[in-house]
């Protein structure tokens, strides 16, 4: 057997970034890989998940979760192989997803991570389609948003990870129409021609309110939004009385520096009885189960298409997360480790 590592490169952010982030707010770090303890085990990392939260978790604000500190390092969701284990719970080759990402290896608690099994489905969708945006999706649609057969479903940011399966799973369960947003005409044209989606618009081509109302005559009865500001503006002019927002992220925000004025209608949500409602995926892990169940059957029979995209080597991490955060990806944003 080959020796364990004694040390692992792990990225720490080292300045809170104001407006967008820089390769200057964080430093790729040597670390000691600490001895195990009786109840731990040893992690090699094959894959980890940039996401748009970790943005506001750069930011030394109280929010949901903790901000990380500076001189540490981050986390996030992470695929790993066990390589060293003074657990029962784990054997040395199991695979596991846990929250210790940004670094080659990790040591956990046993109760800190999750046995996945790369026979159900690849071992990178469980950061992605079958992981954490693939739960905010289900959750987010079907509970969040009490989505019902004969809906009309508008989703924005909708080629990213979770809108994409929002979409989807809408489409699956019986929606009578849905509608996407994205940043570019390629990304457009994937979700028509891809995902499925009955129409879809370049919100950087013209008025987001006139191009969600040609693509919804008759309104819409669910939004799914992951992007705030003018598309929410937009979605609550085109909603239907009894209509309901799931409100994920905000990311057209998350690197402002001045407030957004949008959306400017909110008096509408009175009139047209809508409900909005925040989304904090931790809040819905009893649907796990269900969740992966439904979800990796229908990646098997081929019904849910995914995309990831895929940045190799640790030292490329923090290109991925920003890449990301700009909308260079389709699909989930992955970095994968060479070792």
């Amino acid at each position: 057997m080959s020796a364990l590592p004694t040390t692992s490169r792990e990225w720490h952010l080292v300045a809170r970034p104001h407006g967008w982030p820089t390769l200057e707010d964080f430093a790729l770090r040597e670390a000691a890989v600490p001895e195990l303890a009786e109840g731990q085990f040893l992690v090699r990392n094959l894959h980890f998940s940039v996401d748009p939260y970790m943005r506001g978790r750069m930011n030394d604000v109280k929010s949901y979760v903790p901000p990380f500190q500076l001189e540490r390092p981050m986390d996030g969701g992470a695929v790993g192989e066990v390589i060293a284990s003074r657990t029962d719970s784990f054997a040395v080759g199991d695979h596991v997803l846990h929250g210790l990402g940004w670094r080659e290896y990790a040591v956990l608690d046993a109760e800190h991570a999750t046995k996945v099994d790369g026979s159900l489905a690849p071992l990178t969708t469980y950061l992605g389609v079958l992981g954490m945006p693939g739960l905010t999706a289900y959750a987010g649609l079907l509970r969040v948003a009490s989505f019902k057969e004969g809906d009309t479903v508008f989703v924005s940011g909708a080629a990213g990870a979770v809108g994409s399966e929002v979409g989807q799973i809408a489409k699956l369960k019986g929606a009578s129409r849905v509608i996407g947003s994205a940043g570019s005409d390629e990304k457009v044209k994937l979700l028509v021609e891809e995902y499925g989606f009955d129409a879809a618009f370049n919100y950087k081509n013209g008025d987001v309110t006139q191009q969600l109302k040609e693509a919804a005559p008759e309104g819409i009865d669910v939004y799914f939004d992951n992007v705030g500001g003018h598309h929410l503006e937009a979605a609550i002019s085109t909603l239907n009385v009894h209509g309901r927002v799931a409100i994920c992220g905000m990311i057209s925000m998350y690197n402002a520096t001045e407030p957004s004025p949008a959306p400017r209608n909110l008096a509408l949500v009175i009139g047209k009885r809508l409900r909005l409602q925040g989304l904090i995926v931790t809040d819905h892990a009893d649907l796990r189960p269900k969740f992966v169940e439904e979800v990796s059957a229908w990646i098997r029979s081929g019904e849910l298409k995914y995309n990831e995209t895929k940045m190799s080597g640790i030292e490329n991490a923090v290109d991925a997360f920003l890449g990301m955060l700009r909308g260079e990806n389709t699909g989930k944003m992955i970095v994968s480790l060479d070792h």
